[in-house]
């Protein structure tokens, strides 16, 4: 492994290893303590977002079981660099949030297009004029409601244009400072939870330190079926795996996409893409920074080797696609992959070398010469 690889590799390991983060939750809690401070849980809410939606739902479930200081803010649209194909990336937020609804049991169901832009600022006005009055657990949802059907919102005693985006932009400079770019997002002391399928990694930490109940999580992820499809039986079903060598979270589920497939006898499509800094796209530290702590928290719950990395962002990539390309053709597409994301992502093997890129071809059953 080259030098500049090694650092990197061991920085990722220290930055993002459980004893580093186990250490800063205990100077968190101890600082807390010192200060005489109470829980503090900063939400990031958006109009129009749909995940936002989801989240007012489940808060009013998490305070009557935590005894936290919640701080409410209104948020636009996040910037560009996080949502650089903007039309598509809604369309597809508002398809995964009404499966999740369903499969949490909230409210939501996808209209088929974005609010409007006059819908989503009298929606702003209404929910910062209930922030303002105590009542935006009460009106959030009410208010959600109207805007997924395209209706604006009555509102009382509204702040004029001038207030709504100082407000905004509060909100927005805050959440930037603490580190995170999306709404429907929990900050607290140091951590950030995105979404209704991150909320149990806050209760089970708010729990760990005595604060509310013990009761089962309010939304527990569901498990991945495992197991062969019945003997004999044909399926024409294809599950088509779009996977990137640098991303952690493609780094995380290569097993459970092969147990998902399997489950339902399946045929497995590997889609590789190249990662988004290799398309000239804007990837900023804090995106990065969030990214790498979340799949650390994940493969961690669930029991996945992760976090011995070396990046193998640029040619180290390509060349791993060269080699990927030939292995499906052999059929050994889905070894290979497995082979080099263990590789680069839980074993620091810098597949810019011909002799770490060697040992997974080879592990893969790919001969080396060949390929």
């Amino acid at each position: 492994m080259g030098l500049r690889s090694a650092v990197r590799s061991r920085l990722v390991r220290a930055v993002f290893s459980l004893e580093r983060r186990e250490a800063r939750r205990r100077k968190a809690e101890r600082e807390r303590r010192a200060a005489n401070q109470p829980h503090r849980v900063d939400y990031f809410h958006e109009a129009g977002d749909p995940y936002s939606h989801l989240m007012v739902q489940l808060l009013p479930a998490f305070l009557s079981r935590y005894t936290v200081d919640l701080h409410i803010h209104i948020t636009p649209p996040p910037p560009a660099w996080a949502a650089p194909d903007r039309e598509r990336l809604e369309t597809y937020a508002r398809i995964d949030a009404e499966r999740l609804a369903r499969r949490i049991g909230l409210s939501f169901s996808d209209p088929g297009v974005q609010p409007g832009s006059a819908v989503i600022s009298e929606a702003n006005k209404a929910l910062i004029q209930a922030l303002k009055e105590e009542a935006f657990l009460d009106k959030a949802f009410s208010v959600g409601e109207q805007i997924w059907r395209s209706e604006i919102p009555a509102v009382a005693n509204a702040p004029g244009a001038a207030s709504l985006s100082e407000v905004l932009s509060m909100a927005a400079d805050r959440r930037d400072r603490l580190g995170h770019y999306l709404s429907g997002t929990l900050y607290y002391a140091g951590e950030w939870y995105w979404g209704p399928d991150r909320l149990h990694y806050l209760e089970t930490r708010l729990q760990e330190l005595g604060v509310g109940t013990e009761q089962p999580v309010i939304f527990a992820p569901p498990a991945v079926p495992v197991g062969q499809a019945e003997p004999g039986r044909k399926s024409q079903a294809e599950l088509h795996w779009y996977l990137s060598f640098r991303s952690p979270y493609t780094a995380i589920v290569h097993d459970r996409i092969k147990a998902l497939a399997d489950a339902y006898g399946a045929e497995l499509k590997l889609r590789y893409v190249l990662p988004m800094v290799m398309r000239g796209m804007q990837v900023p530290r804090k995106k990065g920074l969030y990214i790498m702590s979340d799949t650390m928290r994940e493969a961690h719950r669930l029991g996945i080797r992760f976090g011995h990395a070396a990046d193998p962002v640029g040619e180290p990539v390509e060349r791993g696609y060269a080699i990927l390309h030939e292995a499906i053709r052999q059929g050994r597409g889905y070894a290979f992959v497995q082979s080099f994301l263990r590789g680069v992502w839980a074993e620091g093997r810098d597949a810019g070398s011909d002799r770490a890129l060697r040992y997974m071809t080879e592990r893969a059953g790919l001969s080396w010469s060949e390929v």
